[in-house]
């Protein structure tokens, strides 16, 4: 049967991919000559590659893209690891258990390689950037490790692992290039993600982000507005700007305010959100352009505060005080009256009082989130809180985290009921597990449940809120 023309088309792609990698990338540990791996393209030759994937959105992205560059080599996506001659970890490291859980996974492959020692087992993601010489070192089970910043290197990675190569490490930044990376997702479905930024040069003294994602690069406007208006010719209707620091978007002249714009005026997408902000960098312009395209731009800001003591903040390198945080809280609410916010809490980083806790707490309350991510402090590698001798013990962090947490969940119940009753606008986005549901997401980002028909999908409704969820409500749609 004669190959496809999409078959040949990924056969090309797959080419000009390579030789970019072999231009920009110098594999280490390696002296594989690169003809044969110009020839060698069906590494795969149909066999399963199973990733596993946990963190942030950037490493669910980049899943995506390891898939879509393996399937170029004839790979094919398994859910299920036993299913797998390639599995590859791709893994989170801004706390410490996802780098325990690392090497606990990697361990419970151990049966599958003893009885399939053909079996390639890689990890990536920022584990894999962090630990790279002690993950080869200390786990025999692992075949190769790579870093963050080569992942368009991960088919010649794998090709030279099937040859026979062993312990291959590829960890390397390339901190002159430039960030031009298109924009790879097999199946986008209604709402994806575009990257947009990488890496961050904030040196927040507790975030271990610059170290496995190097330094801020903000990718060309151009190729980024190409990337939606592609993904709109696919039936993408929403996208997530993305980026460790997404508001700290430059190139040249262009700020994150105006390519904010730019996209809702220039692609046809239909909904553009954003993750994550800096408080430092949302100024008025932001907030402004947010407002003047409501049509497009959704009201829903994730704003980290981390900590909601300014003595606090000043020994994590946040570059802003709990007084300013406020007012650009109260600037934004002002600006966007319907806003929606969520964010990041740190508790029980070192030094932290009882008292300076409360201020946290009382914080959350001022601000009304509906949405909080709070974790304890956990010692990063090469961070500065690392080093301080002044650490909050564990049983104290345990008790002051299920305080936060029980303070939220019974404010954040009161405050969802103001949408009983209301009609929004929802994004429907899938079925549900539940037999003959549906869901998608509101503009103020919460997910919502209601009886339905699958041709809905892709399609915006209203839908009257019958019973709201600090996570999730239900509803019924307005005919």
């Amino acid at each position: 049967m004669p190959p496809s023309n999409f078959d040949i088309f990924k056969r090309l792609l797959y080419n000009l991919l390579l030789l970019m990698t072999q231009e920009v990338t110098d594999v280490e540990n390696s002296s594989q000559n690169p003809e044969s791996l110009m020839q060698n393209q069906d590494v795969g030759q149909g066999r399963g590659v199973y990733i596993s994937t946990y963190g942030c959105q950037m490493n669910v992205n980049d899943t995506e893209r390891m898939y879509s560059l393996l399937e170029m080599q004839n790979f094919t996506p398994v859910d299920k690891p036993e299913d797998a001659s390639l599995i590859i970890v791709n893994s989170c490291s801004v706390r410490e258990k996802p780098v325990h859980k690392v090497y606990s996974e990697v361990g419970t492959f151990r049966k599958l390689k003893d009885k399939r020692p053909d079996l390639k087992i890689g990890v990536g993601g920022c584990v894999g950037q962090q630990e790279k010489d002690n993950l080869i070192k200390n786990q025999p089970l692992i075949d190769f490790v790579f870093g963050t910043d080569q992942i368009d290197s991960l088919p010649t990675l794998v090709a030279q692992s099937f040859e026979g190569q062993k312990k291959l490490i590829n960890a390397k930044f390339e901190h002159r290039a430039p960030y031009h990376v298109e924009t790879m997702v097999r199946n986008p479905g209604v709402a994806t993600f575009v990257n947009i930024t990488k890496g961050c040069d904030n040196f927040c003294t507790f975030c271990v982000v610059p170290y496995t994602r190097g330094r801020e690069k903000s990718r060309p406007v151009q190729h980024i507005l190409t990337d939606i208006r592609h993904l709109v010719k696919r039936g993408v209707k929403e996208v997530t700007l993305l980026g460790q620091n997404v508001n700290s978007y430059e190139d040249e002249a262009i700020d994150f305010a105006d390519l904010m714009a730019k996209v809702a005026r220039e692609t046809d997408i239909e909904r553009i959100r954003f993750t994550t902000s800096h408080p430092k960098d949302f100024n008025q312009k932001l907030a402004d352009t947010m407002a003047a395209h409501q049509d497009k731009i959704m009201e829903y800001i994730h704003l980290p505060f981390q900590s909601g003591n300014s003595r606090i903040l000043d020994r994590m390198n946040r570059n802003y005080t709990r007084e300013q945080y406020l007012e650009k809280i109260e600037m934004l609410k002002k600006t966007i009256p319907n806003v929606v916010f969520s964010t990041d809490i740190i508790v029980g980083f070192p030094g932290e009082t009882e008292e300076e806790f409360q201020d946290t707490v009382s914080l959350v309350q001022e601000v009304g989130f509906e949405t909080i991510f709070a974790f304890k402090y956990s010692p990063r590698p090469f961070t500065k809180a690392a080093k301080f001798d002044d650490q909050v013990d564990e049983d104290v962090k345990t008790v002051r985290l299920n305080h936060l947490f029980d303070v939220h969940d019974k404010m954040a119940f009161e405050l969802v009921k103001k949408y009983e009753g209301q009609n929004l606008k929802v994004l429907v986005e899938q079925v549900d597990r539940e037999h003959g549901k549906i869901q998608g997401r509101s503009t103020g980002n919460k997910l919502v449940h209601f009886m339905g028909s699958s041709d809905l999908i892709g399609k915006t409704v209203d839908v009257k809120i019958t019973k709201a969820f600090p996570a999730v409500f239900r509803g019924e749609l307005v005919q």
